[in-house]
C-alpha cells in the first residue's frame, strides 16, 4: 500500500494506457486468426499455399531463358563472314544488353590526291544525314532513339568509320541505318551549306585556341610525307571549302565506298544475325551510284562526273622528311593559369608500318619514352617515371610539355615528339629533344623497360574492357588483314620484347632524314641540317652547341 501511494499520478496514467493498447492488439490479432496462442489442427507444410505469388521452389513461368557471362575461349571468338560480294563481316559476342555496329573503310584524306582536300572532312560533317529511307537527321536519331541508341563518325588519315550503339533487339535498325547512310545518302545543297558553316567555324576555332595538336598533326604529316598519301591534309584547306560540291562527293563515294573496301563489324550481336542484317541492307539493297550506273546515263546527270573518274590512288606511302614553319601568335590560355604563350615544335622520324616485325618494339619504345605535360604531372601511373618527365621536365624549367607519339599505319609509320616553350628557349629545346632521340638506344634499365611494357600491357587491357573499344579492334584488324589476333597475342609479344629489340628500333629511326614542324614564335629553330646533324651526332649535339655552355653536363 505504501509503494502504492509513491507511484505518481502521470506514472499510473501510462500504465494504464499501455495496458489497454495490449489488450486492444490482443482482440484484433485474435480476430484476425494470428494468435500465438492458438494451435491448428492442420500444420503447415512446404506444399501449403500461404501467398498467391508463385513459389520459390519451382521456375518462374514466361521468363526468358537466363545467359550468363563467361570467360571461356571458345565463347571469345571472333567471327569473319566474306559475302558474294566481297563484304567482310567481323563480330564478337559479348555479354550485355547493348551492342556496338559499325561500317569501316578504307578511305580517308590518303586516297585524295585526285580531288580537291578536305573531302573526309566534308563526308565527316555530312554523316547520318537524309538518306532514300530517312529524310532528315532527325528520323534517324529517332529510330535509334526507340532502342536506346547513340551514332558516332570518325575520320583517321586512312580509315573512316560510321558506328552505333543500341538494346540488342535493335540490331535490325541499326544496320538498316548504317546501311542508308553509307550507300544510299541523299545529300542536299541544305546539309552541303550546313556543313561548309561548321567547318568555316571550326576553323576559326582551330586558330583561337591554345592547343596546336590538330593543327600540327597535319603540319608534322605533310613535312614527313611531301605531298603524297599520308601528307594530304586532314582538315579542308580554307579555299577548298566553296569548291567541294555534290558532284564531286559522289564522285569520290563511288570509288571508295565499295564492298571489298569495307567491314561492317559488331560486338554483342549473333554474328548469324548481323550476317543476315548485312545481306539485306548492304547487298540485296543498292547503293545510289550502282542504281544510276544502271539507267541511261545522261551528260547532265547530278552524279555522274567526267573530271574525276578515275580509280582508287593504290600508291604506297612515300616517306620525304622535311620542314615547315608557321611563324604567328599562339592564343594563351584565357583564365589565371599562369602559362605564357608558348611556342610549338614536333620532330619525326620514319617508323614501321602495324605490320611490321617491330611494331610492338615501337610500341614499347613510345610508352619509354613516355612524356606530358610539367603542370599536370599525376601520379606514377601517368607517366612519370617515362624518360621525357625524368630527363626533361623535371630538369628544364622552361619546358611546358614534352610527349612522344607513334602512329603506325599500312604500309609507313612516323614516331615524333612534340614539345612547347616559351618562344625565348625554343633553340634550347630543340636541342634537348634531339639529345634525347639520340639516347633512345642507350642505358636502358631493366626497370624502365619492365615498366613500359607493363603499362603498354595495362592499357591494352582497360580500353579493351570498353564495347566500342573492341568494336574498332575488330574492324581496324579485319580491314588491314582479313583476320583479327586476340588480346593474349599482343601480350606475349610485349613480354618478349628485350633491350636488344628496343635498341635496334632506336636505331632504325635514326636513320631515317627528319621531319619538323614549328609553330609560334619559331625564327630561332635550327635548319634542318643542323637537326639532322645533331641526329648523327653520338651525344645528340647540334653544330655550334659545343662552344657556349652545354645544357647537358
Amino acid at each position: 500500500m505504501k509503494m502504492l501511494m509513491q507511484v505518481s499520478q502521470s506514472s499510473l496514467t501510462v500504465i494504464f494506457t499501455k495496458s489497454a493498447i495490449r489488450r486492444k492488439s490482443f482482440c484484433f490479432l485474435k480476430k484476425c486468426d494470428f494468435s500465438s496462442q492458438k494451435v491448428p489442427n492442420n500444420k503447415i507444410t512446404r506444399k501449403s499455399i500461404v501467398t498467391p505469388f508463385p513459389p520459390l521452389t519451382k521456375p518462374i513461368p514466361n521468363l526468358p531463358k537466363a545467359i550468363y557471362a563467361t570467360a571461356k575461349e571458345e565463347h571469345q571468338v571472333t567471327k569473319v563472314t566474306v559475302l558474294s560480294n566481297g563484304l567482310r563481316v567481323a563480330s564478337e559476342n559479348r555479354f550485355g544488353q547493348f551492342c556496338t555496329v559499325g561500317v569501316l573503310l578504307d578511305s580517308g584524306p590518303r586516297y585524295e590526291i585526285a580531288y580537291p582536300n578536305g573531302i573526309s572532312h566534308f563526308l565527316e560533317k555530312l554523316a547520318f544525314g537524309s538518306t532514300k529511307t530517312y529524310k532528315n537527321k532527325d528520323q534517324i536519331m529517332l529510330a535509334l532513339e526507340k532502342h536506346g541508341g547513340i551514332c558516332d563518325c570518325q575520320a583517321s588519315r586512312d580509315t573512316f568509320i560510321y558506328a552505333a550503339s543500341a538494346e540488342r533487339r535493335g540490331l535490325d535498325t541499326v544496320v538498316q541505318i548504317l546501311g542508308d547512310i553509307v550507300l544510299r545518302p541523299q545529300i542536299t545543297e541544305d546539309e552541303i551549306n550546313a556543313a561548309r558553316q561548321m567547318i568555316r567555324f571550326e576553323l576559326e576555332s582551330l586558330l583561337t585556341r591554345p592547343e596546336q595538336e590538330p593543327i600540327l598533326m597535319d603540319m608534322i604529316h605533310a613535312a614527313a610525307y611531301r605531298n603524297n598519301t599520308l601528307g594530304l591534309p586532314k582538315i579542308c584547306p580554307k579555299e577548298n571549302i566553296d569548291h567541294i560540291d555534290r558532284k564531286i562527293l559522289f564522285e569520290y563515294l563511288k570509288h571508295h565506298y565499295t564492298p571489298h573496301r569495307m567491314v561492317v563489324a559488331g560486338v554483342g550481336v549473333e554474328h548469324e544475325d548481323l550476317v543476315l542484317a548485312v545481306q539485306k541492307y548492304f547487298v540485296e539493297k543498292k547503293s545510289v551510284w550502282e542504281e544510276e550506273g544502271e539507267k541511261e546515263q545522261k551528260k547532265n546527270s547530278s552524279i555522274s562526273v567526267g573530271k574525276f573518274s578515275n580509280t582508287v590512288d593504290a600508291s604506297i606511302a612515300q616517306y620525304t622528311g622535311g620542314y615547315i614553319l608557321e611563324e604567328c601568335n599562339v592564343p594563351v590560355y584565357a583564365g589565371p593559369s599562369g602559362l605564357p604563350e608558348l611556342s610549338h615544335v614536333v620532330i619525326g622520324l620514319e617508323g614501321c608500318s602495324h605490320q611490321d616485325s617491330d611494331f610492338v618494339a615501337m610500341c614499347v619504345l613510345n610508352m619509354m619514352m613516355g612524356g606530358g605535360n610539367s603542370f599536370s604531372a599525376g601520379g606514377p601511373g601517368k607517366g612519370m617515371y617515362t624518360r621525357l618527365y625524368t630527363n626533361v621536365l623535371n630538369r628544364y624549367h622552361w619546358l611546358y610539355s614534352a610527349t612522344a607519339y607513334n602512329h603506325a599505319y599500312a604500309d609507313t609509320g612516323l614516331f615524333y615528339i612534340h614539345a612547347s616553350c616559351t618562344p625565348s628557349h625554343v633553340r634550347d629545346m630543340v636541342e634537348v629533344i634531339v639529345h634525347e632521340m639520340v639516347t633512345m638506344t642507350n642505358n636502358i634499365t631493366d626497370n624502365e623497360l619492365a615498366r613500359a611494357k607493363k603499362q603498354l600491357q595495362s592499357m591494352l587491357l582497360m580500353n579493351l574492357e570498353q564495347r566500342p573499344v573492341v568494336f574498332e579492334d575488330i574492324g581496324r584488324q579485319v580491314l588491314a588483314t582479313g583476320s583479327r589476333k586476340r588480346p593474349e597475342y599482343f601480350i606475349q609479344a610485349i613480354d618478349e620484347i628485350s633491350k636488344d629489340h628496343v635498341t635496334n628500333v632506336a636505331r632504325r629511326l635514326l636513320k631515317s632524314p627528319p621531319s619538323v614542324a614549328a609553330r609560334g614564335e619559331v625564327r630561332t629553330v635550327p635548319s634542318i641540317g643542323d637537326i639532322q646533324a645533331g641526329l648523327i651526332d653520338e651525344r645528340g649535339r647540334l653544330p655550334g652547341s659545343r662552344s657556349r655552355l652545354s645544357l647537358f653536363r
